[in-house]
């Protein structure tokens, strides 16, 4: 079963940085696309951005400029960079992670952020 886990949510006071990671074990990770999704309270989920298997990345226009996407196949690694933390920036945030030869998608459990003074 392949299972992601988010890490490194966490309290951050306005214009701070976090880092976040999704690790996946016991699985060919360069063969599946990636993503962060986040929901805050009362809110649908949102697509944050994400990267594909070669590496091509795309954004939500509301993080354009303040997050990076990254992976480290060796290391089986997804990770989300935030920047310029705002407050409308708190959520829960997700990984996922989709098998690019079934198109099955696996999600993370969530990693909590809050952006708060």
């Amino acid at each position: 079963q392949v299972q992601p886990v988010e890490s490194g949510g966490g309290l951050v006071q306005p214009g701070g940085s976090l880092r976040l990671s999704c690790a996946a074990s016991g699985i060919m990770f360069s063969a599946y696309s990636m993503g962060w999704y986040r929901q805050a309270p009362g809110k649908q989920r949102e697509w944050v951005g994400g990267i594909s298997t070669h590496g091509q990345i795309n954004y939500a226009d509301s993080v354009k400029g303040r997050f990076t996407i990254s992976r480290d196949n060796t290391k089986k690694t997804m990770y989300l960079q935030m920047n310029s933390l705002k407050p409308e920036d708190t959520a829960l945030y997700y990984c996922k992670l989709q098998n690019s030869f079934t198109t099955r998608d696996y999600w993370g459990q969530g990693t909590q952020v809050t952006v708060s003074s």
